[in-house]
């Protein structure tokens, strides 16, 4: 039995997957998702957000969570009435996540299922409220594929308990919806075909260069807000930038460092050029409403960077890909209301 398995209607107009896999050295390389049957729950109306001049920019206050209660209670002993409780009581988890970010979240086409560091997250919150073990829980994933811009939207309409797609926490995002604390930090870079000779965002720039990013991401926010002179090209998932630039339409694909590591493994014809030119603090997006959810994920990511699941998870999906690193310290302070 495998994870139930959805996808939002905004992926049924995607460009054909890319399907380029590198094999080496027998390690997991799963590949770019293939279109699938869409979900067709609708999402609350679009709204305007803002935030106060002195946190536009993510700075320090963005990646403030809200503090554990206490410790990380067991799968039995779960606070009645609490979030917690009632996903238990559902039977699944319900889990909006990418299938086309290779080291991330992607299909694995061997044995059908999803694979990554978001998705190896998102198994530890599962055994934390139903007290699975590493052959079962997979199966108790309810999982809803979907776009970078769709992330926010099944979180307000309630189609998912939690995303984990490698989201940057920020402010206008935090009128939205909650965050977990930090699990993740990455930057925005460049991809370009290996012989290309831009070598950076603003040799782009100078060259008023066309560049493919995810719609609805801080990759194109950054882009438009930095970069005018740049022609974006936004598209619903990273995988459809990666066809446009074989096929030619763009010269550069921009998007988060993690991210761009999964698709020069797709590509080997492709490099990561250029410093990071932005910080993205990676948090589990939980509905603003369930913040008892979100203390109770905090809790479960303080054991783990204590007792080395956070590492191991790393090493095992992006170590060789992106070198060393640590868990990111969790940062408190978020208070309700």
């Amino acid at each position: 039995m495998n994870a139930r398995t959805r996808t939002s209607s905004a992926l049924a107009v995607a460009l054909p997957a890319l399907l380029l896999v590198a094999c080496a050295g027998g390690e997991r390389l799963p590949a770019a998702v293939q279109g699938e049957a869409p979900s067709t729950s609708a999402a609350p109306p679009a709204q305007t957000f803002t935030c106060p001049a002195d946190q536009q920019e993510v700075g320090d206050l963005a990646p403030k969570s809200y503090a554990p209660d206490g410790p990380l209670p067991s799968p039995d002993d779960l606070p009645a009435g609490s979030t917690m409780a009632a996903i238990r009581a559902s039977g699944t988890l319900r889990v909006g996540v990418s299938a086309d970010t290779l080291l991330f979240g992607a299909r694995n086409p061997q044995t059908g299922q999803i694979e990554g560091f978001d998705i190896d997250m998102l198994k530890e919150v599962a055994k934390a409220i139903f007290g699975a073990d590493d052959d079962t829980v997979y199966d108790l994933l309810d999982i809803v594929v979907i776009p970078y811009s769709q992330r926010i939207p099944k979180l307000r309409s309630g189609e998912v308990d939690i995303v984990a797609h490698t989201m940057t926490i920020n402010c206008v995002r935090w009128q939205q919806i909650a965050f977990t604390s930090e699990y993740y930090t990455s930057g925005q870079r460049v991809l370009v075909e290996a012989t290309s000779s831009y070598q950076s965002i603003d040799d782009l720039a100078a060259a008023q260069a066309t560049v493919c990013v995810p719609d609805g991401s801080t990759n194109q926010e950054n882009l438009a807000r930095d970069y005018p002179q740049i022609t974006a090209v936004a598209v619903p998932d990273i995988s459809d930038c990666l066809v446009a630039m074989q096929s030619g339409a763009v010269q550069a694909i921009t998007g988060d460092d993690t991210v761009l590591a999964g698709l020069q493994v797709q590509d080997p014809a492709t490099k990561v050029v250029g410093e990071n030119f932005s910080f993205e603090p990676y948090g589990l997006g939980i509905a603003a409403d369930r913040v008892d959810l979100v203390k109770f994920v905090n809790a479960l990511l303080a054991e783990m960077r204590d007792d080395g699941r956070w590492q191991a998870i790393y090493d095992d999906w992006l170590a060789a890909a992106l070198g060393p690193q640590s868990p990111p310290a969790a940062r408190y302070g978020r208070t309700e209301g």
